[in-house]
């Protein structure tokens, strides 16, 4: 019987080998909006991933790496059923998404409830900031609120009396509403919301012309910031009222938008020329790689990838889950933004930048830091969350 026992046992060893082995590999799913005029938001995200991953030899935290990259395109119910996939099929141990915060809706349970840690590297919503934190999930962009907060600041110390308010119709454009009043201590001229990948801007530039407001306060992401600058620089306003925007003007719309764009205020956690060592070499190597300039959305991608790489250097693997968060939560990286640490909450605590659109002797567009409005800024929710 003794002889039965060590032949079961040598091969139920034998048979549990290839499941150790696996182990070896970390495996990482990536979900972003790679579809249409927003896809030039997941490029970034995707660009700025893989080449930090393509930096550490295709390894984070020493182990070799399987990247997962999906497009949710722009689809909550596909998103959602990508995230199924991921953490269920391919039982991946992080998954990094999303652009959109509708699509952070779409795919946050699924992913929580599997066990796995989410990464957010752009969508920072106010829904899972406060009370609904989670211990898994961490945001290395912003909490969206601050971004326009930023803003509201800006317009409140250069005394615009007056604003227009112009944002899509979806929860980042709720946040950029109430972020921006928060610190705005003037009139608000008028506030619309437009379905999100409106086009025809035509109506909304009407009624800023009728409303003699000092400053337009705008959100518009991707291929309709494109198409509003465009509109709003031919109707002749852009020269007669202040222009403040988040992710209207930056890296991912330039290069379309091109003089239209000079000029115009941003303001944010980063830009391509941030004055330190690590900034400039990553711009430098993303722009050498890729051709194109890097924006925010590829640099916390990137930091993205350090995180996860800091993290499961410092847990020694991903076998022991709460030394994972607690690595995740210590963030024992070098940011490409410098001062980064997190919240309670797992959103990030930074600095915040006023930015301004310029064009370089080589004819690319990129922002350009004009200066610093907050430092090591944290959001408003943290208190309510009780992590």
């Amino acid at each position: 019987m003794k002889n039965l026992v060590s032949v079961a046992a040598v091969a139920l060893s034998l048979a549990a080998a290839p499941v150790a082995l696996a182990k070896d590999t970390l495996k990482v799913g990536m979900i972003v909006t790679l579809s249409g005029p927003p896809g030039a938001l997941g490029n970034q995200a995707r660009d700025g991933f893989q080449l930090a991953l393509e930096e550490m030899g295709g390894k984070l935290g020493g182990m070799e790496t399987e990247f997962i990259l999906e497009d949710d395109e722009l689809k909550a119910d596909v998103a959602q059923s990508k995230a199924r996939s991921l953490v269920e099929r391919e039982e991946v141990d992080f998954v990094v998404g999303t652009i959109f915060s509708n699509m952070l809706a779409a795919i946050y349970k699924p992913v929580i409830q599997s066990g796995a840690f989410l990464i957010s590297p752009n969508a920072g919503p106010s829904t899972f900031a406060g009370k609904n934190c989670h211990e898994n999930f961490f945001v290395t962009s912003y909490q969206n609120n601050q971004n326009f907060e930023v803003l509201g600041k800006i317009a409140t110390d250069k005394e615009y009396r007056k604003v227009f308010m112009l944002a899509p119709n979806y929860q980042a454009g709720k946040d950029a509403m109430a972020g921006f009043k928060q610190n705005y201590k003037g009139e608000i001229a008028d506030e619309i919301f437009t379905p999100l990948g409106h086009k025809d801007f035509s109506a909304e530039i009407a009624r800023i012309a009728d409303a003699e407001a000092d400053a337009l306060f705008i959100f518009m992401p991707g291929g309709m910031g494109v198409r509003f600058v465009k509109q709003f620089r031919a109707s002749g306003l852009a020269d007669k009222m202040a222009f403040l925007s988040a992710f209207t003007v930056d890296e991912t719309t330039l290069p379309a938008q091109k003089d239209d764009a000079v000029g115009m205020n941003g303001a944010t956690n980063w830009a391509p020329d941030l004055d330190n060592e690590q900034t400039a070499a990553f711009t430098a190597a993303f722009e050498e790689k890729y051709g194109y300039i890097p924006g925010g959305y590829a640099m916390q991608a990137y930091d993205s990838a350090k995180l996860i790489d800091s993290a499961v250097t410092k847990a020694g693997g991903v076998g022991d889950k709460d030394a994972v968060r607690a690595a995740l939560e210590a963030a024992d990286f070098t940011s490409l933004r410098g001062d980064f640490s997190f919240n309670n909450n797992h959103y990030p605590v930074q600095d915040f930048y006023l930015l301004e659109v310029v064009k370089r002797d080589d004819g690319k567009y990129h922002t350009s830091i004009v200066e610093k409005v907050f430092d090591d800024y944290a959001d408003s929710y943290a208190d309510a969350c009780k992590l």
